[in-house]
């Protein structure tokens, strides 16, 4: 009997989606758990899995379709089965190979490249180039002109192998060094006099043109989130400094006996520490939905990453119930697929706190926008040694400010006062973490 694969809600206010990719083409086998497409949302492209097992029968929509939630986009039916299709009266069979015809190359498939021709004429300055954010990365760092490129994604979309190709194109097209000439001896001349300067007239020097930039879809919907955030919610903010030459301490020692892909980050630590604190607050791990509080019985920690074209929030699921080793690893992960542009739905759904740490861009403090719909956030800066008096003395610590944002709907400031202390236990005791 076969299946039909609809547009899948990849998020709670997601509406519709852009089809990017078909992974499986028409006549392929498919295994339930298998990829079938990549979907474009307006938070990430996202791999689709297979909830199914049998034949790809037919793909419904098309590469680069903006496909509303819910719409059927494929058919999945078992090997020789006949099929009818919505709107036919001719059976089609599942059996049937797949069309010989080129399917545009995505991020991870084989490059269907063809690079313009040594002359090609150059996109004006205010024409869009339609590249995906890898694709864009690529080119700057290999120095390619992506107007030069011929896109083989949908609707000639220039995608990441269009770009390799075009570099390696470029290195074999670079002519062979001619032998440097054997220096001879010339007669020494004089040096010429310094030229006087002559006075900079006013305007020989102009400042470059506006630029306009087209939002994409993914900072259009960090700034509707973030709007309905700040316009919705009644933020307030809660600020504590933490003593960290302990947790400091104890990663170093840690890291000594972890290989240098595994090492343990700070981010890590903080996120076991703030999810064994939630423990004892379910008033912060909490959301409010139609005048209820909902308080969470798992504790989803979320983190923001940075990627082309704005943030991105990843999540680790039961995080107060994994060990450090396991969170450090999840993260890795997560902010590897994020950073690529193939994130799946768990990747970025079902948060239910939080962290937004600038520590590694040497941010003394800062305050952070809720994440709708839940009820709290926490802002993290850098561990700076700066002057601290303890029994009288000054002297040097490593100290960490943190503030968190708070829902006033959902709790108050005692309760989120109570919260930064119950973290102190953690953070400046880390040993604790590891229990």
């Amino acid at each position: 009997m076969s299946d039909t694969v609809t547009m899948p809600k990849l998020g709670f206010d997601m509406a519709e989606g852009t089809l990017v990719r078909w992974v499986k083409a028409e006549g392929e086998n498919v295994a339930k758990g298998e990829v079938l497409a990549e979907i474009e949302t307006d938070k990430a492209t996202v791999e689709v899995e297979s909830s199914f097992s049998g034949v790809m029968a037919r793909h419904l929509v098309n590469q680069g379709d903006i496909v509303p939630v819910g719409t059927p986009i494929a058919i999945i039916a078992q090997p020789g089965e006949k099929i009818e299709m919505p709107g036919e009266g001719t059976p089609l069979s599942e059996a049937r190979p797949a069309e010989q015809k080129p399917q545009p190359a995505g991020e991870a498939g084989e490059p269907a490249v063809e690079q313009k021709p040594e002359g090609a004429p150059v996109l004006a300055a205010d024409e869009r180039i339609k590249a995906s954010p890898l694709a864009r990365r690529v080119a700057r760092e290999t120095g390619i002109d992506l107007s030069r490129v011929k896109g083989s994604g949908p609707g000639g979309r220039i995608v990441r192998s269009d770009v390799e190709a075009a570099a390696q194109a470029a290195k074999k097209a670079l002519p062979a060094a001619a032998p440097a000439a054997l220096p001879t001896a010339a007669p020494a001349k004089p040096a010429p006099a310094p030229v006087p300067l002559a006075p900079l007239a006013a305007g020989a020097l102009e400042a470059p043109a506006d630029e306009v930039v087209k939002v994409s879809r993914l900072r259009a919907a960090i700034g509707r989130r973030m709007v309905e955030s700040k316009t919705q919610i009644p933020h307030f903010y809660v600020t504590r400094t933490y003593k960290f030459e302990k947790l400091m301490e104890l990663r170093s020692q840690l890291n000594a006996y972890l290989p240098d892909d595994q090492k343990l980050t700070v981010n890590d630590f903080i996120i076991k520490a703030v999810a064994l604190t939630l423990r004892q607050f379910p008033n912060v791990n909490a959301s409010l939905k139609d005048g209820e509080i909902i308080r969470h019985g798992h504790i989803n920690i979320g983190s923001a990453v940075s990627i082309e074209g704005g943030l991105m929030t990843v999540v680790v699921r039961d995080a107060d119930m994994k060990p450090l080793r396991l969170i450090s690893s999840e993260m890795r992960e997560l902010v590897l697929r994020a950073r690529e542009g193939k994130v799946r739905t768990e990747d970025i759904e079902g948060s239910t706190f939080s962290i937004s740490n600038m520590g590694m861009y040497d941010v003394d403090h800062f305050v952070a926008i809720i994440n709708p719909p839940e009820a709290g956030i926490l802002a993290v800066g850098s561990a700076l040694q700066v002057p601290v008096v303890e029994d009288g003395v000054v002297k040097a610590g490593l100290r960490m400010k943190a503030t968190i944002s708070i829902d006033h709907r959902v709790s108050d400031g005692a309760e989120a006062a109570r919260f930064m202390q119950a973290l102190a236990v953690y953070l400046e005791d880390p040993m604790r973490l590891l229990l």
